[in-house]
Formats: C-alpha cells, structure tokens, sequence
C-alpha cells in the first residue's frame, strides 16, 4: 500500500487532504504537533496513523520518519501542510515572531523534506508544499507569514531541480481564502464580503477543494508535472489590479 505522509493533519486541509488519500487506498502517517487534536481526528481517517512531531525540530523529525518507516516500509509521497500563521504590522513584528513563524513554515518544510529523502528516491515519489496566495502576493500584516511562504515556493523548485534526476517530483499548491472553522472564527462579515468582492468565483474555497489538488499533484496522475505552483484560489490572483467595482461594467469609449 503506497504510504502518504501529511503534516499539519489534526485539522483543516491537513486532515481533509488525510481523508482523501485514504479513500483512494493510500495508507496515511499522520502529523501534528497537537497531540489530543491529533488523536480525535486519526480515527477520521481509515487507514491512518498518527504521531506527534514538533517538525521545527530536527530530532523530533528524524524520530518521525523513522517511525513511519519502521511502520510502513515505504514514503511514496509528504505532504507539506503544517504552519502557523503570525498577522501584524511590520513594525510589530519582533524577531520572536519572525523566527516563530519561519521555524515551522520553512524550516520544518525543509527538515522534514531533508529526512524523507532517501525513502522518497527508492520509489521516484512526491512532494506537496503548501504555500500560500500570500507567498505570491503582497499583503498587509503579513511581513513574516507571506515571507515564509515565498520561501517555501522557491524551495520547491530547488527540491524539483535537483530532485528531478531521482524521479522524485515536487510541486507547490498556493491556497486562497479557505473556508475553515478557524478563518470562520476570525473573519467578520466585512472581511468575507471584502473577500467575496475580490475573489471572481465570489466565495472561499473549501478545505475538500484543497485536498483535491494536493492529491492530485502527489499521484501518478501528475507524473510529468514537477517545480510547479498552483494556486488553489478561485482566481484571487488574478485580480490583483483589478476593482471590483468596475466588474459588470461594459466597455467604453470616448467621443
């Protein structure tokens, strides 16, 4: 049985991209730094399995992959998924913050990718990064979250580049406003609307719509398909010069 590893999987598009490759026959290992989140959600998953890592630590990363192989024999594919996200002016933002956010985003995506390597090399397997529309674009607040996940993006296509000559594959998918419990929690009705207005299919994506494109670009359905972003975001980048305001309107002419 091909062996998934999905980090960041107690919830959100980590859990429901989890889901998906179990459905499809991928026995999945399961990661999360939240240990009781991570137990109620394993049994979610048929052919899953949980450990807790802290993949912002290099020990705790190297103890994990081990596990996962002792366990399955085989890492046909990692998922990329866990970060944490830190919003606040530039100004604002001390080097704690900074460093707090780049340990797991990049850092981790980089330990864990490391330490999957050699396993990923014996099959020609993948690898998905999650980055972020933030990584693409700019944005207020987002000195240390948007930075780490340009970073991440440019990480993928040095894994592509150099990977590529093993048969291991990576690619980027690049999420847009998602519509998941915590976004819910934290996003008012003008934030959504503001949102709505600036996305042209005019609504969040959903945590299932991610997972469809991440398990996508870990399968054999994508075999040709490495150092690529994909921005999974209803067309959110598209727009990054047009108003909202003008939508609708038809073309004009002087005189």
């Amino acid at each position: 049985m091909k062996t998934a590893i999905v980090t960041g999987a107690a919830r959100g598009i980590g859990l429901a991209t989890a889901k998906l490759f179990a459905s499809e026959g991928w026995q999945v290992a399961m990661i999360d730094r939240d240990g009781p989140e991570l137990a109620r959600a394993v049994p979610e998953v048929a052919t899953g399995f949980g450990i807790d890592c802290d993949i912002s630590q290099p020990d705790q990363v190297a103890a994990m992959v081990a596990g996962v192989l002792d366990r399955t024999g085989r890492i046909d594919a990692l998922v990329n998924n866990a970060g944490v996200a830190d919003f606040g002016p530039i100004e604002e933002t001390d080097f704690a913050r900074w460093r707090a956010v780049m340990a797991t985003n990049l850092d981790g995506t980089f330990l864990v990718s490391q330490a999957c390597i050699p396993a990923l090399k014996e099959r020609g397997g993948a690898i998905v990064n999650i980055a972020s529309i933030s990584g693409l674009r700019g944005s207020t607040l987002r000195v240390a979250y948007g930075t780490s996940k340009a970073a991440v993006i440019q990480l993928t296509r040095q894994q592509a580049a150099e990977l590529g000559e093993y048969g291991i594959r990576a690619n980027c998918v690049a999420p847009g406003p998602v519509r998941t419990k915590l976004a819910m929690a934290v996003h008012s009705p003008e934030i959504i609307a503001a949102y709505h207005d600036a996305i042209p299919l005019n609504r969040y994506g959903t945590e299932e719509e991610l997972a469809n494109a991440i398990v996508f670009l870990a399968g054999d359905r994508a075999s040709y398909i490495s150092g690529q972003v994909l921005a999974v975001d209803g067309g959110f980048e598209t727009t990054g010069v047009g108003l909202p305001a003008l939508r609708g309107q038809k073309a004009g002419r002087d005189g």
